[in-house]
């Protein structure tokens, strides 16, 4: 092919032809049997005109009346030695306009969704931007809802998402780096940080990690994720991920960088910390003493979540003496005439719970629900009813996927470490319960995001640091930026304490 012999010679550039037909020839032969290709010839005076664009990625009518009619109805000098450069300054009045001599980039740029325009006898093209294809409105992110804040989320275009987060950030210091990622879907990716707040190493192991990328195509946020984290083999996600505007801008403002790719309404942030996993953006929208409420419910979710199954089975199978004597009893006769031990119960339970999660997940939504509510009181009373289950162990397996909702973005974590830990459990009782946890502890304490602790607020000494983790304090109160993240720029908050009315001067 054409195409693939431009790209394999990239020391010597190609260079657009002072031939209009010799060009739109080329550009044929490389969308050969391409029926989104079009090539509208004009002619003024004894000039022959040629814009090219793939149909369905620009606005027609903008080509129109901002190109064609100017070319066709404007009085300009068609014998100039520049007639590009005559035309790109006082005749088409599209905003963004460009001349380029290359004609690999030349393709590129109508692949993006621009047009250009050729002249016969210049040896350059003008690129105008009108890209106008269809994208989805901005609507609440289904994946976050709240019940108080912004409502707006991210879509799948680029540009609108930047736009979202410039409004909210109005600061000359907000920067954007673009890059293109992709050997094939030429996916434009922007790294978005506040050059004043944002650790300028960090910042640079970024651009190294995505700068090593080689790969076919970029489709989603989750294919930088993986190919960017630190520690791939663990279910543990060290970068986190967003379709939400407001949420993007309160990680940028503590020092964090995102990454917003084009085609995906997922945004990701980096460095991103366990504690993250257990805060939500209400959080700030509402009472600090309900927030804090609400995320020590998570953090004991998650524990309750990842060793119910466990307790439940040492509890009843290794150290009965623990229980009182009539929820022994209670247990007991529930378990008369089921077949399986408590175990292969647990293990049976939790694998059919996952099952039903994943197909109502997976099912249109109204069909995903029936199937999610109907399969949990159906299988659960059929099966308890024919002895095949317990009860007790339904209902330990109900609680179990109740808590598991509470921490959505680590549900991964949790259903793996569930099955570890049940497992030790099976063969050591409780003692093999506490060598799980501490199995997780270990990986947990030892990993990093981008150079920074994944643990970091879980071994500070500092009171300063601790403010906005397991609780939320006041925003009067929290002074300063989180270390390591946004040491370059501490301070970001001197409110006075309205408990003193005054401020004292120092920052706590």
């Amino acid at each position: 092919m054409l195409w693939n012999k431009f790209n394999s010679n990239k020391n010597n550039k190609s260079r657009i032809s002072n031939s209009l037909n010799e060009n739109i020839d080329k550009i044929r032969e490389i969308f050969k049997e391409d029926k989104t290709l079009v090539c509208r010839f004009l002619q003024k005076n004894n000039t022959k005109f040629c814009i090219v664009y793939i149909n369905g990625l620009v606005k027609e009518d903008s080509i129109t009346s901002d190109v064609i009619s100017k070319i066709l109805y404007s009085d300009f000098i068609t014998n100039d030695n520049d007639l590009a450069e005559q035309l790109t300054k006082t005749i088409l009045s599209s905003l963004s306009i460009e001349l380029s001599s290359d004609f690999e980039y030349v393709i590129n740029s109508i692949l993006n969704g621009k047009s250009s325009l050729f002249i016969d006898g210049e040896g350059k093209s003008i690129l105008i931007d009108a890209r106008g294809f269809s994208t989805r409105s901005i609507d609440e992110p289904a994946s976050e809802t709240i019940v108080r804040g912004p409502r707006e989320g991210f879509n799948e275009s680029i540009i609108t998402n930047l736009s979202l987060i410039r409004r909210r950030i109005p600061h000359p210091d907000l920067k954007f780096i673009f890059k293109e990622v992709g050997k094939y879907t030429k996916t434009n990716i922007c790294i978005a940080y506040i050059s004043s707040i944002s650790s300028e190493g960090i910042l640079q192991e970024v651009l190294k990690r995505l700068d090593a990328i080689e790969i076919d195509s970029i489709l989603d946020s989750g294919y930088i994720s993986e190919l960017i984290c630190d520690h791939p083999f663990s279910t543990f996600q060290t970068i986190g991920y967003t379709e939400r505007p407001d949420v993007v801008c309160s990680k940028i403002l503590e020092g964090r960088i995102a990454i917003i790719v084009d085609g995906s309404p997922f945004a990701l942030t980096l460095p991103y910390l366990l504690i993250e996993a257990f805060q939500s953006n209400e959080d700030y929208y509402s009472s600090w003493l309900f927030a804090s409420f609400n995320r020590l419910i998570r953090i004991l979710g998650f524990f309750l979540s990842t060793t119910i199954p466990s307790l439940f089975i040492a509890l009843s199978n290794y150290h009965q003496e623990l229980l009182p004597t009539p929820l022994l009893l209670s247990i007991a006769a529930a378990r008369e005439g089921v077949p399986f031990p408590t175990v292969i119960e647990a293990f049976g339970m939790i694998f059919v719970f996952e099952i039903l999660r994943e197909a109502g997940t997976r099912l249109p939504k109204p069909v995903g629900q029936a199937v999610s509510i109907v399969g949990v009181l159906v299988i659960g009373e059929a099966a308890v009813s024919a002895r095949f289950i317990s009860a007790p162990m339904v209902i330990i397996t109900a609680l179990t996927g109740i808590t598991e909702f509470l921490i959505p973005q680590l549900t991964t974590s949790i259903i793996a470490y569930r099955f570890i830990i049940l497992f030790f459990t099976a063969f050591l009782g409780f003692y093999g319960t506490m060598f799980g946890l501490f199995t997780m502890f270990i990986q947990l304490f030892s990993m990093k995001s981008f150079g920074v602790p994944y643990t970091l607020h879980a071994v500070s000494i500092d009171f300063q640091n601790i403010k906005d983790t397991a609780i939320r304090v006041p925003w009067w109160a929290m002074k300063l930026r989180p270390i390591l993240i946004g040491a370059k720029n501490k301070v970001r908050n001197t409110s006075i304490n309205p408990m003193k009315g005054k401020d004292n001067g120092e920052v706590s």
